[in-house]
Order: C-alpha cells, then structure tokens, then sequence
C-alpha cells in the first residue's frame, strides 16, 4: 500500500508544515517552562510567545487590543466560555441548523435552565437567509451565533450581513471560525463581529489542545470559571480584566508555540493563495465525484463561499463501510457519519442512512491525491452497481 492519502483535514490538518514541528521542537528544548508565573529569563522567554501570539491573532482577525484575545483548550472550549458566559435564564438565543454540537449542545443544555433557543434553518444550497435571522430577533435577544463555515457541507455563511443586523439592533454576534480561519478572511470590523472563537489544529496548522477567542472592546463575558492567572494572587475573586477574565491555570505554551509556527506559516504564503489552491482541488474532486453513476453530493453545486469541505454518499451503501473500503482498499483517510452537526444531516435527509463521506482538502493535497480519489469512489460504486443488477 502507498502512502496514506489524507484527506480528513475538516477534522484536522495533516501533515502540519514542517516548520510547526521543527518550532515547536526548539521551543519546548530551550523554553518549556511556565510563563509568567516568576521573573527569571527562561520564564520571561516563555512569556514573550504567547504575547506575540496573542499580537498576531489578533492582527489576523483585524482585532485592536490582544489583551482581548483569549486562548483556551480548543474551540469547544471556547464556545462554551461564550456562550454560558453571555445568556442566562430569561434570555433568548439565535442560531442556525448548520452549527456543530460545540454549540448545540451548550444551547441545549441553556435551554433547559430557561434560555430560549431559536435555530435558523440553511436553505437549499446551503446558506442561513440573513433575513431569517433578523425575523427571529426578540427584545431580550442576547446572543446570535453562527458557523462561519460548515465542517460538512463547506459552505461559508453570509456573515457580514447578519453582523450588520445584529450590530444595527444591538445583539451580539458571535461566530464560530473553527473550520475558516486560516481558509477565508475573518474581520472583526468589517464583518461586524463581537466575538470569534477558534482552533488551532485545523486550517491553523497548529497541534491540537489549543484555541481561543477574541472579544470585541465594549462586549463583556462573564467569567464562568476560577483559578490560578499567575498575577495579583492576593485577590479572592477571578480577575475582571482581560486576558485573565476568560484564561484559568497554566497555559498549554506549547501548543501556543505551534500555533504561533502554523499563522507564521499561512502568512508566509498568504491566505488567499492557500484558499485558491485548495479550492481549485475542491472543483476537481467534486467534478470527477459528480460524473460517478450513484454518488450523491451536497450543495456542491456552485464553489462560490465554500471551503473545501465535501459530503457525498453512494447510493445504496453505508458511508461507514465506504469509509472502511477507502481507508483498506485504496489507502485514504477520511470521515463518516454525521460529523458532529446532526442538524445538518437532518435537514439533508442523510441521518436516516447513518451520515455521509466527508473529504477535507489540506493545504499538502495534491492533483494526484484528488484523482487517487476519484478513482476509489468510482471502484466501490461499481462494485455496488454490479451487486445490484445481479441482485
């Protein structure tokens, strides 16, 4: 067998490039110690990385102050700091049937303590109607959040119009960039943002355990947990001011590095250049899968405002045993199921047939790995094809 063709990238990057595994390497050898927690030199150093970090994301979603970019665990944890920090019993809360468990069931679990919650439907090729969302705007609306971009069907949701009608009626809006930053633009003025919350292990590049959110200047969450920040210890009560505010215990400084190497690494190149390249992939990959007798694609139709995420399914067969036949028989790593966003296969149709195959294009695929696959998905539904007409 070959080398492994790895296309589950929407779950996370693979390979990283390698200057994220070399940093992170020296990093860890020469400065691997807890930061800011004393004054000596190697503490210090180790300090420096996460405040340039924390300058460089914040630059790269357009942010102005990075004591206001918070990290944390993951985006999950992210999330869930956002939203338990922003709603409380009385409260209502929009969002959308595209979103990931990370936020539905957070909401869910609100819901039951007396937060209403309502979900916007995506229409037929994939995309939540801003005017939807405006429809179901309350007098105590205290949170809309969206998906940016769907880790199922890839498509990439009009934000910067439901950030206008929630900024115009003095909602906050947050959104969940796990699967676009690092793939698409995200502008924390221009999209009319509140809040972001991100990961670091997928189009980020970094490793995983690491993520965070930015809050904009006037938007205040309130701190959900307690703990040890290194400064003003005295002090009986969490600490009010940010980054403290949303950051509890030591930091995962590694991961920070890591996360540091994979933006230096997406600026080196330029996210526009990595999109397209991915994107002009994603149109081969979904050209070839279309002229496949038994596939089936979603909202694949047109590219415009994707990533390169891709759903499909052959007709009369489990997307978990296509994934098997995949991964043994043709050596490509991808993912089945419903993905973590159960909304979605429900409005699709596909949670009745367990889910669908997902494909996540990387920034490391190639030609060769798209045909690869193309050839694969055309093997096994011939396979059922003949099955099925000498059945």
């Amino acid at each position: 067998m070959s080398k492994l063709i790895f296309l589950d990238n929407g779950a996370t990057s693979f390979p990283k490039p390698e200057e994220v595994y070399t940093y992170m390497d020296h990093f860890f050898r020469n400065y691997g110690v807890n930061p800011g927690r004393s004054g000596y030199d190697l503490c210090m150093e180790a300090g420096l990385i996460v405040e340039e970090t924390r300058k460089m994301l914040t630059e790269f979603f357009n942010g102005t102050d990075p004591n206001r970019l918070c990290f944390s665990y993951n985006s999950t944890d992210a999330l869930n700091l956002i939203i338990s920090g922003m709603l409380k019993p009385g409260d209502h809360a929009i969002s959308t049937t595209i979103e990931h468990n990370s936020v539905l069931r957070p909401l869910h679990h609100l819901s039951l303590q007396g937060v209403a919650v309502d979900l916007v439907p995506f229409g037929a090729a994939g995309f939540v109607d801003p005017d939807g969302v405006r429809a179901r705007f309350r007098a105590n609306t205290r949170l809309v959040i969206v998906n940016h971009a769907s880790n199922v069907i890839g498509t990439v949701q009009p934000v910067t119009e439901i950030g206008r009608l929630c900024r115009e009626a003095g909602i906050p809006f947050a959104i969940d960039i796990s699967q676009s930053a690092g793939k698409v633009a995200v502008d924390m003025e221009k999209q009319f943002l509140d809040v972001v919350a991100f990961t670091g292990h997928k189009s980020l590049l970094g490793p995983t355990g690491i993520g965070g959110l930015y809050v904009r200047d006037g938007v205040e969450i309130r701190h959900s947990r307690a703990g040890g920040t290194g400064v003003r210890s005295a002090v009986k009560t969490h600490l009010d001011e940010y980054p403290y505010r949303l950051e509890y215990g030591t930091p995962n400084v590694m991961g920070i590095a890591g996360l540091h190497a994979g933006v230096k690494w997406i600026l080196g190149r330029g996210l526009e250049a990595v999109h397209h390249q991915e994107m002009a992939l994603a149109r081969m990959l979904r050209d070839g899968l279309r002229e496949i007798p038994g596939v089936t694609l979603y909202c694949q139709d047109d590219l415009t405002d994707h990533i390169a995420v891709l759903a499909f399914n052959v007709e009369g067969m489990d997307a978990a045993d296509i994934g098997t036949m995949l991964d043994v028989d043709h050596g490509i790593a991808c993912r089945t199921g419903l993905h973590c966003a159960p909304l979605v296969h429900e409005q699709l149709g596909t949670d009745k047939i367990h889910g669908a195959v997902r494909f996540g294009i990387g920034p490391f695929n190639t030609e060769e790995h798209i045909l690869t696959a193309v050839r694969a998905v055309g093997e096994i539904a011939a396979i059922r094809q003949r099955r099925k007409k000498s059945a």
